[in-house]
């Protein structure tokens, strides 16, 4: 490096130092720290308003002799959270298989909610394992409404198709 260089640069350097010190230190956000935050309010927003709706829908369907159970991933730190309702309808031949309709975080869309209706075997249809979208909120706008009309039409299927 030239003297003229090395020169040029020590100017820059005390220009920025000089600079540095006349503003405060502003305060760092990193954007997982942001990521992190939104996550965890989806959490406490899906174990506040989704999961008691599907807990009243699990008793109703227990209550008529289907079987149930909740599926609840709001507090795992390696993944999104959500919480799921599986649904097993009663079938006459003992033969049905486990449906499920799961509100699930997406970082870019909100709160996804995705179902896997399986029908009997005894209806001669093929069984896939394919899952289909139904529906984005954000997440601030999930209501208990929106939970059960999402959750209503999922058991509805579930029931024709069996």
């Amino acid at each position: 490096m030239t003297g003229k260089t090395a020169e040029k640069l020590r100017s820059l350097l005390k220009t920025y130092d000089e600079r540095s010190a006349a503003r405060p230190p502003a305060e760092v956000r990193t954007a997982p720290d942001e990521a992190e935050r939104r996550r965890r309010a989806c959490g406490d927003r899906l174990l506040n308003v989704v999961r008691p709706v599907l807990q009243a829908f699990l008793t109703e369907l227990k209550s008529a002799g289907h079987e149930g159970s909740i599926e609840d991933r709001t507090n795992t730190a390696d993944a999104y959270p959500s919480v799921g309702l599986m649904f097993t309808p009663r079938a006459p031949g003992g033969v049905a298989l486990a449906s499920t309709i799961v509100f699930r975080y997406d970082p870019r869309r909100g709160v996804a909610v995705a179902r896997d209706i399986k029908p009997s075997a005894t209806k001669g249809r093929v069984v896939t394992t394919s899952t289909d979208r139904i529906g984005t909120m954000r997440v601030e706008a999930v209501t208990p409404e929106w939970v059960e009309t999402k959750t209503l039409s999922f058991i509805e299927a579930v029931l024709k198709v069996n």
